[in-house]
């Protein structure tokens, strides 16, 4: 790869962060008008057929092997139906700067802090000094919220949410390691995704009633196809090509531009403020994903 051709693949993780960050706002408004549980099952609906048109074109088959499926199907339930149905809560039940910060930012921490319990490295100093700081983080990022620390708030239940989402994807994602050295990241995303929305279907059922279909409007159907197209289809093959172009590592800081955009949604659309605790829980979780990577590279994602 030419080195002056180094700054597009730059620019579009630049994007991508932007555009799941932009989602927390643009996810919180769809939830205005579909439970959370459906808006997310038809963000990744909608995407599965366009996933394996994508896969065709590129690899030339989709088909699976029997002996395959219910290692897709764990996954699916896990990776997909259990953590989007979490995700989709936790952006409901707190605010913007709190669910994009603690959905994103300790994501790759925790997968650098459990990576040696599935890949068998050791534990050393560094991680555990760097995973020390980013927990301190996340207390400013809760403690320094409007509500503090008040357990009955519906912040915290949501920061709450979303600091589970954090621990359940990155064990999600050393789980899907092996399968990354059977099959590609576009042929995994494909087969849980698919196996992801059949489990999620039945936890629709009572939501499709609720939803007066006629009466949408363009800024409902903007912000689905905001989350199909945008988020799942394309950001995906985007992603995926600048950590091909570029290294996993470097990538994945790309990730610390997501709450920063997701703020940004926050003062734009929800009068949310952003104290200064908060900023300083930011650079704490940065410093200590910062302090791991200068001594082991990060897991691969396999999911948006």
């Amino acid at each position: 790869m030419k080195q002056d051709r180094k700054w597009v693949y730059y620019l579009g993780l630049a994007l991508v962060a932007a555009v799941w960050g932009a989602n927390f706002g643009v996810s919180r408004k769809g939830m205005e008008t579909f439970d959370p549980v459906l808006f997310s099952f038809l963000r990744f609906s909608l995407a599965v057929p366009f996933f394996f048109l994508i896969l065709k074109l590129k690899e030339g088959k989709v088909g699976i092997s029997l002996k395959m499926v219910p290692r897709f199907m764990i996954i699916g339930l896990v990776g997909l139906t259990a953590l989007e149905i979490i995700v989709m809560y936790s952006i409901k039940y707190t605010t913007l700067a709190n669910s994009s910060l603690l959905n994103v930012a300790p994501w790759p921490i925790f997968a650098a802090l459990f990576g040696p319990f599935f890949l068998r490295e050791r534990i050393t100093s560094r991680l555990v000094a760097g995973g020390i700081a980013a927990m301190i983080g996340v207390c400013f990022i809760i403690l320094g919220g409007s509500e503090g620390f008040d357990l009955s708030s519906d912040n915290m239940l949501g920061n709450l949410l979303a600091f589970a989402v954090s621990i359940i994807g990155s064990l999600f994602n050393l789980a899907c390691m092996p399968l990354m050295k059977q099959c590609s990241p576009l042929y995994l995303s494909t087969w849980y995704t698919t196996f992801g929305v059949v489990f999620m279907f039945p936890f629709t059922i009572p939501s499709w009633g609720k939803v007066d279909w006629s009466a949408l409007g363009g800024s409902e159907y903007s912000a689905v196809l905001f989350n199909v197209f945008l988020c799942t289809v394309i950001g995906f093959i985007v992603w995926n090509e600048g950590m091909l172009r570029i290294g996993a590592t470097r990538a994945n800081f790309f990730r610390y531009l997501v709450p920063a955009f997701a703020v940004a949604a926050g003062y734009l659309f929800f009068d949310e403020s952003f104290s200064g605790w908060q900023l300083a829980g930011g650079i704490f979780m940065v410093a200590g994903l910062i302090w791991i990577s200068l001594e082991r590279g990060e897991p691969a994602a396999v999911n948006v």
